[in-house]
């Protein structure tokens, strides 16, 4: 799936951000093929590519690696919001948790909330933020916190 990068005009600054802010990423369909290519290439694990063996273990099935399900969440999260703000860089990815075995044909559903804005530094602020992915609308697969350095508006004059 590609996704149109938004006009430059259109980047939110740091001074645009509000704490509490809580945005919808979307969806994503997580298939089979997927699962076990990621997973061959990044994870390999039985569990994540051979079906017999994920059978005989405690989740029934091949389920998707956590870096797969962080990755996804990631995507999301750049689509919806992240292409949208006037991104320096990522500082800090930490509390990542992973809360349920995610099973191909699974609909993740994201979402991101803006928890902190620092605007300490002259040329961009810190935003803090935490996200999660739930399978459908009920259960919670992932949750995060992470940090990106933001640009501030520059100053007239």
């Amino acid at each position: 799936m590609n996704y149109p990068a938004p006009e430059t005009t259109d980047l939110r600054f740091t001074e645009d951000l509000v704490v509490g802010t809580e945005y919808d990423l979307g969806n994503y369909l997580v298939t089979a093929t997927e699962i076990t290519a990621f997973a061959r290439r990044w994870d390999p694990l039985g569990i994540h590519t051979h079906p017999s063996l994920a059978s005989a273990s405690h989740f029934g099935a091949v389920i998707a690696s956590g870096v797969y399900t962080l990755a996804v969440f990631q995507r999301l999260a750049v689509a919806g919001v992240l292409a949208h703000w006037h991104v320096v860089a990522g500082r800090t990815l930490r509390e990542v948790q992973f809360l349920a075995p995610v099973h191909a044909d699974t609909h993740l559903h994201g979402s991101l909330t803006v928890t902190a804005v620092s605007k300490g530094h002259h040329r961009w602020g810190l935003v803090t933020t935490s996200g999660t992915l739930k399978a459908g609308d009920t259960r919670s697969v992932l949750s995060l916190e992470m940090a990106v350095y933001v640009r501030r508006r520059p100053s007239a004059g």
